[in-house]
């Protein structure tokens, strides 16, 4: 193994690991980049940094709510030496279950309870584990987890899905509500997807009829002929 390089580690053992546990291939995304880099502006020219990018993103639902996080290394590197990186990935990303691998086993590390373990390499988490402890984890009930469950709106045609800031809002928006907050509050920047953020929210809760109707209000004319359309 010592001869082995990062992507050769993930193609012999990490990826059929996963997939031996279960996971779909639709449910796991592979170089999953989530920025565009950095604006960097130097005198009269722009460009953009380094890309941020996971190993591994594992889903619930096909793609729809990103579960968790792997980082691969290659053997060179111990089993544990890329999860700190998983882990500043999952709390940009707001996943719950981040891990690292040189391809001899997992290093786990649980945002809800704050442990961390070592797992073989095929006693990787099936998708319905890390389901319950994620239900488990948030304390949502049947009907919470109905409303926080429901598939993101998708338009075939703009093949247009939730950047990872605006899939954090809906969610953290669903789930307040699913709780039984009625005041929120969420504050996002021109041009990031306010009116996109919005209707998926309000997809949602008509669609867990967790809402009959919706006032949708704006300031002007042109904004709320925008939103229609």
């Amino acid at each position: 193994m010592k001869k082995l390089t990062e992507e050769d580690i993930k193609f012999r053992y990490i990826t059929p690991a996963i997939e031996e546990a279960g996971w779909t291939k639709n449910q796991i995304l592979m170089e999953y980049f989530f920025t565009d880099g950095q604006v960097l502006v130097r005198g009269n020219t722009v460009k953009r940094g380094k890309r941020k990018k996971a190993d591994y993103l594992l889903t619930h639902q096909d793609g729809q709510l990103p579960l968790a996080i792997i980082e691969a290394k290659d053997a060179d590197h111990s089993v544990g030496d890329g999860l700190q990186q998983a882990m500043d990935y999952a709390e940009i990303l707001n996943i719950p279950f981040a891990y690292s691998s040189n391809g001899s086993g997992f290093i786990e590390h649980d945002y809800f309870t704050g442990e961390e373990r070592e797992l073989e390499l095929d006693n990787f988490p099936n998708e319905s584990e890390l389901w319950s402890r994620y239900i488990k984890g948030k304390g949502f009930d049947d009907a919470q987890e109905k409303v926080v469950a429901e598939p993101d709106y998708f338009d075939t045609f703009s093949q247009t899905k939730p950047r990872y800031y605006q899939r954090i809002a809906i969610n953290k928006t669903l789930e307040a509500i699913a709780k039984g907050q009625d005041r929120i509050l969420l504050v996002m920047a021109t041009g990031t997807g306010k009116t996109y953020t919005a209707f998926q929210i309000i997809w949602k809760l008509l669609k867990t009829e967790t809402v009959k109707r919706v006032l949708y209000l704006a300031d002007r004319n042109i904004l709320i002929d925008q939103t229609m359309q």
